[in-house]
């Protein structure tokens, strides 16, 4: 099949499919004789494994350890849990972040009173306030943090 075909039974861009195969998930297919990437059933099931592991948020270098040990079955798979348990840790440090993030906008959100002028907006007065003190806390830092 083709970039194309490929891409539309996978519901990927022909881009991020070039851009699998240059990062070396993706084998680079064979050519035909016009010099089309001719991709076979195989790229497809290598290709909706990445997305499945991108769709889980798991980052380049993670799947490319992934797909070693896929492509290396005989091997013991003791650092595939360990990356496993390493993401879920990091699933639950980004859980925090965004629970702090709801609760800072739902704040700014509370402070809302329709029908103000700008000039007296609740949220524009938060978030003014947050990024003065943000500014103190970067002057703060050394030179070169």
């Amino acid at each position: 099949m083709k970039i194309g075909d490929l891409a539309k039974a996978t519901n990927t861009l022909p881009e991020t499919v070039r851009f699998y195969e240059r990062e070396g998930l993706l084998p680079s297919p064979a050519r035909t004789e016009g010099n089309y990437r001719s991709y076979t059933a195989e790229h497809a099931q290598r290709l909706a494994f990445i997305r499945h592991c991108r769709s889980l948020d798991m980052t380049l270098a993670e799947i490319r350890t992934l797909l070693h040990f896929k492509d290396a079955p005989s091997e013991n798979c003791g650092v595939v849990d360990e990356l496993i348990a390493s993401h879920i840790e990091q699933v639950v440090v980004r859980i925090r972040e965004l629970k702090a993030l709801e609760a800072e906008l739902r704040s700014l959100h509370r402070s809302c009173s329709v029908g103000r002028a700008a000039v007296n907006c609740g949220i524009l007065g938060g978030l003014e306030r947050a990024a003065k003190q943000n500014s103190k806390n970067v002057r703060s830092l050394p030179l070169g943090s």
